[in-house]
């Protein structure tokens, strides 16, 4: 049985300038996102992805560049948007089904959205625990990597027998360069702003020389990037204000007593950790906002355990991500249905990732032992 330590926290909670540096996070994450878009980075990672691989795993194809997509960019709406019409198009052309090819996608997208370094989940996680990406990064990885090997195994099966008849461009490789930018200097441990900031200059530079953008779609681009963030930003500002609220009422204080009170030992805590961000995000379909409510008594009960903070914030991200996947009430998969013209139902049945992610973080909880 682990020994509670009841000293006050040296990782303070989130404060109001915390809060403003993440929504600077945010404007720079959707600039950069929009930029590279426009240019043609996804559609150069999709096609490079899809060509290299036989018609025997398309499958296997979409949903690798759908991890690759979703974690160069860090969202998991704006990869599913992307590449939904695409997998639609190749399921037409070939004999793989829609909701299947759909699912495909949106598994992907998840495994981005929970390790990219400009995802708002990542960020409302490290943020709200008190450690680097690069940290939490490493931590989770070790989860989300065999759940997306498992998947791969599953659609190889699933997809034996698909021939593509789809000719695909592989444009320019060098549309790249933006997304391994940011990739590397992210995981080298620079400041996430730089990092961001680099990845808008290395897009631009490119847009710009190679003829495909000049100043002014730059800047059209960057407008559309900041203002498709808008949502996101008051939802974060609202919640915000609410958790500090609740907090100073001593709400926050309340959950941290009580659930002292049924948690006894280490694994107890993260498990409470997650079923709290699963819950949390389940009523309220949405798994950032689920993480910065659920994030301080996180962090309050980790500390009091001894549990990392990088593994506090890898176990909020990766179960935040499993519920949203999961929820037909999603804007995950109510996107993906709406662009596909399908019902939200009929994808669940084929999302492997989701179900496999959330069921290799309870094993890791149970089965891990403190270094």
């Amino acid at each position: 049985m682990a020994e509670k330590n009841t000293s006050t926290p040296p990782r303070k909670t989130e404060d109001n300038g915390g809060i403003m540096l993440m929504l600077l996070i945010f404007i720079l994450a959707g600039a950069f996102s929009s930029i590279a878009q426009e240019m043609g980075c996804v559609d150069s990672v999709v096609n490079l992805t899809l060509a290299i691989l036989p018609g025997n795993f398309i499958l296997v194809g979409m949903f690798i560049a759908a991890c690759l997509v979703s974690l160069s960019i860090g969202t998991s709406c704006g990869t599913i948007a992307a590449l939904t019409p695409i997998a639609v198009g190749i399921a037409t052309a070939t004999s793989a089904n829609v909701p299947m090819a759909t699912a495909v996608v949106v598994g992907g997208s998840l495994f981005g959205d929970n390790l990219s370094f400009i995802s708002d989940t990542t960020i409302m996680a490290t943020k709200t625990q008190g450690c680097r990406m690069s940290d939490k990064f490493k931590a989770n990885i070790l989860i989300a990597l065999p759940a997306a090997l498992l998947t791969v195994v599953a659609y190889m099966f699933l997809g034996y027998g698909i021939e593509s008849q789809t000719a695909l461009n592989l444009g320019n490789p060098l549309n790249i360069l933006p997304y391994l930018v940011v990739f590397v200097l992210a995981l080298a441990g620079m400041n996430v702003i730089w990092v961001l900031i680099m990845g808008i200059l290395t897009a631009s530079a490119l847009g710009f020389f190679d003829g495909s953008m000049d100043m002014a779609s730059i800047w059209e681009a960057t407008q559309k990037g900041i203002l498709g963030m808008h949502d996101l930003i008051i939802v974060t500002i609202l919640a915000a204000v609410i958790i500090d609220q609740l907090r100073k009422r001593g709400v926050i204080d309340w959950l941290i007593m009580n659930l002292g009170r049924i948690v006894s030992s280490r694994r107890g805590a993260e498990l409470s950790i997650a079923g709290a961000v699963v819950a949390v995000d389940m009523l309220t379909a949405n798994n950032t906002i689920a993480i910065l409510a659920v994030g301080p008594v996180a962090r309050s009960i980790s500390y009091r355990y001894g549990i990392e903070a990088k593994r506090s914030a890898s176990i909020l991200d990766t179960m935040s991500c499993f519920a949203q996947g999961i929820i037909p009430w999603g804007a995950q998969l109510l996107i993906a249905a709406g662009l596909a013209s399908i019902n939200p139902l009929d994808i669940i049945p084929y999302l492997y990732y989701p179900y496999i992610l959330g069921t290799i973080t309870i094993i890791n909880i149970i089965f891990h032992k403190k270094k």
